[in-house]
């Protein structure tokens, strides 16, 4: 199964640069993952937020493509602990041959649009979190996800 992550805006901290990269690479031997990077909008100070979520969202919904399954990262979304979240992988790749779609939206979420896309929300936290360490996180879960699910050692109980 083709996972993608569309995320909003390039990561600007180096060490989170890093680690994405690191788990980036790590599930390559897992699945076919993708990133796409939307850009930041223009003159984005100019706009309000409605503005802004309504054209990152015109560029993340072009980003989709029309078979996908689109879940959400929004923090009204579904909670599971790391072997939930790795059953939940588990029953998407057997279930589909869908290409698989996790959104990070940019700092004030997603346009109504994007939301009517969807299929699903998944919440990493009841906290808030930068939606550029979200990125690292998302990455390190779906690592881990693929670990549970091969029976290795990088998830402890």
């Amino acid at each position: 199964m083709k996972i993608k992550l569309i995320v909003v805006g390039k990561t600007k901290s180096k060490f989170l640069v890093e680690g994405e990269k690191v788990y980036s690479e790590r599930l390559k031997h897992y699945c076919k993952f993708t990133e796409f990077i939307i850009p930041d909008v223009k003159n984005s100070g100019k706009l309000s937020i409605l503005e802004l979520k309504n054209k990152e969202g015109v560029s993340i919904l072009s980003a989709i493509n029309n078979s996908a399954e689109v879940i959400l990262l929004d923090e009204n979304g579904s909670s599971f602990s790391s072997i939930e979240f790795s059953n939940f992988i588990n029953k998407k790749i057997l279930s589909s041959n869908k290409e698989l779609v996790f959104v990070v939206g940019g700092a004030f979420g997603f346009s109504d649009q994007v939301y009517k896309r969807s299929n699903s929300k998944l919440s990493l936290s009841k906290m808030t979190f930068s939606h550029q360490m979200i990125r690292l996180f998302f990455k390190e879960q779906l690592y881990r996800s693929h670990t549970i699910l091969k029976g290795e050692k990088y998830h402890h109980e």
